[in-house]
């Protein structure tokens, strides 16, 4: 996976998972450690807010869509509530308003618990709303691994043009 190849193979997701399970235990650990000083409720209010808005309503418009399309929003919405922009500007906001308290570890134990755990990150639109391996990827994945079995060099392979993370 680089910039220009934006995919990942079974060993590198597992090594992005593994990271992300590192974040988790520490947090996990910091939140242990600390279990007398959270304030529990607003912590399971944290923790649940991002499904609730992020997930919920995509995941029950998904399933009433008798074609499995919803409307982009909802994946809006997802990506929104579990990115770490969002989670960090919400624990700034209330660390600035409401004052610091280990209750804010509900975030990031909830987003690296989905992406360790899970394996969930972020929705693209082109995808099902619920993860599915797509025929196109399937096909992808196939002929991947084809090359990478012949020896074939990254460089023999013929690039996709314009295709960086920056202009996505």
């Amino acid at each position: 996976m680089d910039a220009k190849n934006r995919f990942e193979t079974k060993a590198t997701f597992a090594l992005s998972r593994l990271e992300w399970l590192g974040f988790l235990a520490v947090s996990l650990v910091l939140a242990f450690q600390h279990r007398t000083e959270i304030r529990w409720g607003v912590f399971v209010l944290l923790f649940v807010v991002i499904d609730a808005i992020g997930y919920l309503p995509g995941a029950i418009a998904f399933r009433r869509s008798p074609d499995r399309r919803i409307p982009r929003g909802y994946y809006v919405a997802y990506n929104a509530m579990h990115s770490l922009v969002t989670a960090g500007a919400l624990a700034g906001a209330w660390a600035l308003f409401v004052g610091p308290e280990w209750a804010l570890l509900a975030l990031p134990i909830h987003l690296m618990g989905d992406r360790a755990l899970f394996g969930n990150s972020l929705k693209p639109f082109g995808v099902a709303f619920e993860p599915a391996i797509t025929p196109e990827f399937r096909t992808f994945e196939r002929r991947y691994h084809s090359a990478a079995d012949s020896g074939e060099s990254a460089a023999a392979r013929t690039p996709l043009e314009d295709t960086d993370a920056v202009r996505a």
